[in-house]
């Protein structure tokens, strides 16, 4: 069965008021520590961004391929470009935001093993309050029809297309799913993993 990682860096950041993928965390950036965890965890990792921005960080880069979407142009970009085994994309893809620094391949591996219940076309993160995470999320390529059918209808919003992606929701550590959207939650983050 082949898997494929991927990261999200493909936002505008405009509540940070900077590019966040590349806030300066742990000797590298923030995309680079999500991505060595995606990496880590799967065996392989590609950006979903701007090329000409992420290039130099050493993995493949890919633009979303419909721009304007949110993060489901990002995620169905990954599920398209998902490397292939002969003629075949990878089956399952994990697409994990850059903006979230608690992440880490532990905690990625609670989603990809064991792998869905019989018959689910995703595995996705369950947070604090019981929110799905579609963010932090194993994709199987059954799930390209419907990212394509929302994206015609113009309905963005990936927390509204849980139930027809029939998703098997794992809790995993709130900490992992910390994210990181504006100045005060990015100092707060760092205040909190500085004790």
């Amino acid at each position: 069965m082949q898997r494929s990682g991927f990261v999200l860096a493909g936002g505008s950041s405009s509540r940070m008021g900077r590019d966040k993928a590349l806030l300066p965390y742990r000797q590298t950036s923030l995309v680079e520590h999500v991505a060595r965890a995606v990496l880590e965890a799967m065996g392989s990792v590609a950006l979903i961004g701007d090329p000409d921005r992420y290039r130099d960080l050493g993995h493949a880069v890919y633009p979303d391929k419909v721009p304007g979407c949110g993060p489901l142009g990002g995620i169905y970009t990954a599920l398209t470009v998902s490397p292939s085994s002969g003629n075949l994309p990878a089956d399952w893809n994990l697409v994990v935001a850059c903006d979230m620094p608690g992440i880490s391949a532990r905690a990625l591996r609670g989603l990809i093993d064991p792998e869905a219940k019989p018959g689910r076309n995703c595995v996705m993160a369950l947070g604090p309050g019981g929110e799905p995470e579609p963010l932090c999320a194993l994709y199987h390529q059954r799930c390209l029809p419907v990212l394509e059918r929302a994206i015609r209808e113009k309905r963005f919003k990936m927390r509204d297309l849980v139930p027809e992606l029939d998703a098997d929701l794992r809790p995993l550590e709130p900490s992992a799913l910390a994210n990181v959207n504006t100045p005060t939650d990015w100092a707060e983050f760092q205040k909190e993993t500085a004790r």
